[in-house]
């Protein structure tokens, strides 16, 4: 949203420097103190006649109008402009009667003027262009035309009847044919403007230009740019920005101003229909129409009023409420027929002024208080909105600036702008926050997280410390169990001297392997069970030669083991230590070999000799299978000894690849075959 309301506002503020710019140089243009070079004569003078009408000889004209449209036939006499010099007189145009508080009433038919304002053009030296045109930036009028006297009488030359209902913001244009100045080559050309209105009602007619087609097709282009064009697109800009706002709102309920930025382009819409479609052709219809769209001006300015306070740092609820309250009352009362006390378009406007005056000293002492850039800057924008609003109706009232232009649509781009500022500039403060709350963040989190780190050191110091402990701890029960039990019965043995010379080698033999075995097991292997046995090959080999055992080494690779560890790689060796002790003492063999397989899920270690064998079911009563068992066990797999007198003994020790938690169940001795 942010980069969409930056790029949105940064476009309305070159459309608004642009229009403005046009603004100032057609109000500059529009002035009759001020004439351009080059652009035709610019009449701030005529003469006027009047002529009193009833509706039939208004209708009478219009129709004769109509009528002589492509044809060659003359008006009746009764309805040209006065032959009598004395029914003319001279007239300061722009010519404007102001309009009355109270509406006009006539009993009966209403009476009608026909205002002639008659007017003479010669060309400088004498040269006449190709095309002359009269320009006017404004009349006010019921359906104005225009004549040029010709030879044969007065003929018209524009008749707006078509566009009546848009002449009061359209300026007139109306370009002669040129058969009619190739008659007036020697001689100044009298072109009348007739303009009926109700007799003492409200009219304003500017001053004219006349001239080459040329030159004065500027004028009346700009013109027509910044009271039409201008106001047709900035009508639809805020049709698009009202669209976007509402798609904002119905994905952010809790931000009430999209939705009222929203309905307050409808209201700007409705105010400026007139703008975009045809007016009514019935009376009714033309009233109801211009009390909607002169009513919805005090509804664009209670949502902007209400807009602008959501950027205010507490809520006005009571305010906000009767401005509501008040704003429906009086569109109800501007309704057509509710009320005949005055002109109903000059109370609506009185109301539009009075809530666009309240409202704004409202918003602009909340601003001045809070201290807000952003609503003073949208208080600076409604405060040059009041003052344009103002202008307006000046001039439609008819107290002065006549030729001026309608400025309310530049003050609404101008307030758009300033809300599309404050929009950004709250999306900015709140990107500034989300940064503040992210370095927040990011600095707590890199403490924590070196806390965590500093915690987790310590923990690791104290986890090595127990583990050298515990590990410490193992190694004095190995010793103390294996090494120093044998020691201590040797040493007893020979103090009673129950115990032969080479009976104290064979245990000293004994305990120096046992004292390697537990130093192998401290060796890191990486859960390789291959690597463990070839260290027992390499510390019991000589030994096993010493006794005339031959060793046949049938180590295949195997998976490795994640879960051995040292004391689990001790009682792999001690497992297999007793078995070759039992054959070097006990099986009076030759041979022995050491294989491996891999069965997928297990590993198996197999240790074969061809010695005497024994009786099974003898040998099972015995501590030594029992000790085998247990160690197996421990290890989470099973042991297998199989033997037969005269046959040999197969020693079969199966492990788990990987090993549960719980140590499987106990594979019972001579269940499982050998391989």
């Amino acid at each position: 949203m942010g980069p969409s309301f930056s790029l949105l506002s940064r476009l309305l503020l070159l459309w608004l420097l642009a229009c403005l710019a046009m603004a100032a140089q057609a109000q500059r243009l529009g002035l009759p103190e001020a004439p351009t070079r080059n652009a035709g004569e610019q009449a701030t003078g005529a003469q006027l006649a009047i002529s009193n009408w009833s509706r039939a000889d208004l209708r009478g004209w219009w129709a004769a109008l109509r009528a002589m449209d492509g044809s060659a036939a003359l008006l009746p006499p009764q309805l040209q402009p006065p032959e009598d010099p004395q029914a003319w007189s001279p007239v300061q145009l722009p010519d404007v009667r102001q309009r009355a508080a109270a509406g006009v009433h006539h009993a009966g038919d209403p009476q009608f003027q026909m205002r002639w304002y008659r007017l003479r053009y010669a060309p400088p030296d004498k040269r006449w262009p190709t095309s002359v045109a009269l320009y006017m930036p404004r009349l006010v009028g019921m359906a104005a035309a225009v004549l040029v006297r010709t030879e044969e009488g007065w003929r018209p030359v524009f008749d707006n009847q078509s566009g009546a209902r848009e002449q009061w913001v359209r300026p007139l244009w109306a370009v002669f044919p040129g058969a009619f100045t190739e008659l007036q080559q020697d001689r100044a050309i009298e072109v009348v403007v007739a303009v009926p209105v109700l007799k003492d009602s409200f009219f304003a007619v500017s001053s004219a230009w006349l001239g080459a087609r040329e030159d004065l097709e500027p004028l009346y282009d700009t013109r027509w740019a910044l009271q039409i064009g201008v106001p047709q697109a900035t009508g639809l800009l805020l049709v698009v920005l009202g669209l976007f706002a509402f798609t904002l709102w119905l994905q952010r309920r809790e931000e009430p101003a999209y939705l009222l930025f929203a309905l307050a382009t409808v209201a700007w819409l409705v105010r400026n229909l007139h703008y975009h479609v045809d007016l009514p052709s019935t009376r009714l219809g033309l009233e109801w129409f211009w009390w909607a769209t002169h009513a919805s001006m005090s509804w664009v300015m209670l949502l902007t009023f209400l807009f602008a306070l959501r950027f205010a740092r507490q809520r006005f609820p009571r305010f906000e409420r009767l401005m509501g309250l008040f704003v429906v009352l009086t569109s109800v009362l501007t309704m057509p027929l509710v009320i005949d006390l005055m002109d109903p378009l000059v109370l609506q406007h009185i109301v539009n002024a009075v809530v666009g005056l309240v409202g704004t000293v409202f918003v602009a002492v909340v601003a001045l208080r809070e201290g807000s850039r952003e609503l003073r800057l949208i208080a600076l924008s409604l405060l040059l909105g009041l003052g344009f609003g103002i202008h307006d109706l000046g001039l439609l009232a008819g107290w002065g600036w006549s030729e001026h232009i309608y400025l309310m649509p530049f003050a609404t781009l101008v307030i758009v702008a300033s809300f599309l500022y404050a929009v950004q500039q709250r999306f900015l403060g709140a990107l500034r926050q989300v940064e503040r709350a992210n370095d927040q963040l990011g600095q707590r989190l890199a403490q924590q997280g070196a806390q965590l780190q500093t915690q987790h050191e310590r923990l690791s110091e104290a986890e090595r410390q127990q583990a050298l402990l515990l590990e410490r701890q193992r190694l004095m029960q190995d010793m103390h169990d294996g090494l120093g039990s044998s020691l201590l019965s040797a040493m007893v043995a020979v103090e009673q001297g129950s115990m032969q010379q080479d009976q104290v080698v064979e245990v000293l033999r004994e305990c120096v392997d046992d004292l390697r075995l537990v130093i192998d097991s401290l060796e890191p292997v990486g859960h390789d069970l291959v690597s463990l046995l070839a260290t027992m090959r390499y510390r019991l080999g000589k030994r096993l030669q010493a006794g005339g055992l031959v060793l046949d080494w049938d180590v295949q690779d195997l998976p490795p083991l994640d879960w051995l560890e040292p004391p689990d790689a001790l009682h792999v060796l001690r497992l297999l230590q007793e078995a070759l002790n039992n054959v070097l003492k006990h099986a009076r063999a030759s041979r022995v070999r050491i294989a491996t397989r891999d069965l997928g899920h297990k590993v198996e270690i197999r240790v074969e000799d061809d010695g005497l064998g024994f009786d099974l079911d003898t040998a099972q009563k015995g501590r030594g299978l029992r000790s085998q068992q247990k160690r197996a066990n421990r290890l989470g797999g099973s042991v297998h000894v199989d033997s037969r007198p005269g046959h040999g003994t197969q020693l079969s020790l199966r492990l788990p690849v990987r090993r549960r938690s719980a140590a499987p169940v106990t594979e019972t001795s001579g269940q499982q075959k050998p391989g």
